[in-house]
């Protein structure tokens, strides 16, 4: 999860941005607990003083400024100036279909600098041809995604909410990364939630294995491990309330 915001900057490998999930089941196999390690302090998240979120979307971002300009510069200094993915860019901001006013975007900032975030989609999203990513990968409709991306049909529901495009931002500081990614993390679940989510399902290169199983936040797999463009991703989903409750007990 990694951008520097300049572009000089070398590509980013996507197993720097994302995090990694745990090893792919067989089709039908039984999918087991993964063990878990004695939970981590979460306590450097209260030293964040000053990092703030907002989930919003086009009927309010209105009411925070330019702070969604200000997100989709930030994705694109990550996603096509630090992974050299080929997007939509327009006046330095990314963004492609799905970026509708039915998505909503969590936005991590502080002092109204973005720090990090991430997109949240409605499985039940519909726009023109389109739906949500992993859905419309199934239909045929992405290139660099197949087809055989997941095990079933996709899910077309109001409780299941797509997550894509998550980062933070290289700026943000090494030292306080692992305090950042946690927040993040958990406003996500926490919005998806209000959202009416009870699960959160997402499409992510393979990293940050030891960081999710020690959270015991791992998600399950849900399709076949995918090369693309040189990287590892498999599409998992996660139960909101039991990542959540997780969160409370550690926290």
């Amino acid at each position: 999860m990694k951008h520097a915001g300049g572009f000089s900057d070398p590509p980013k490998r996507a197993s720097e941005i994302f995090p990694k999930l745990p090893p792919a089941h067989p089709h039908g196999s039984a999918v087991r607990e993964p063990a878990r390690a004695s939970a981590p302090d979460l306590s450097s998240i209260t030293q964040l003083k000053h990092v703030r979120f907002v989930t919003t979307g086009f009927a309010d971002m209105h009411e925070h400024g330019d702070l969604v300009p200000s997100f989709l510069r930030a994705r694109k200094a990550c996603f096509i100036d630090g992974l050299g993915w080929d997007l939509p860019c327009t006046d330095g901001m990314e963004f492609d279909q799905y970026d509708t006013p039915q998505c909503r975007w969590v936005i991590m900032h502080e002092y109204g600098e973005v720090l990090g975030g991430l997109r949240l989609m409605p499985t039940t999203s519909c726009c023109g041809i389109y739906s949500y990513m992993l859905r419309d990968a199934q239909r045929g409709l992405l290139d660099k995604i197949p087809r055989d991306v997941l095990f079933a049909e996709a899910p077309v529901s109001p409780t299941v909410w797509e997550g894509t495009r998550l980062f933070i931002v290289d700026s943000a500081g090494s030292k306080r990364r692992h305090a950042l990614q946690l927040a993040l993390f958990e406003h996500m679940l926490r919005s998806a939630a209000n959202l009416g989510a009870q699960h959160v399902l997402g499409f992510v290169p393979e990293a940050w294995s030891r960081w999710t199983k020690r959270l015991g936040l791992d998600g399950t797999p849900v399709g076949p491990k995918v090369t693309i463009e040189g990287e590892v991703s498999q599409a998992a989903v996660m139960r909101v309330a039991t990542a959540l409750s997780r969160f409370a007990k550690v926290a």
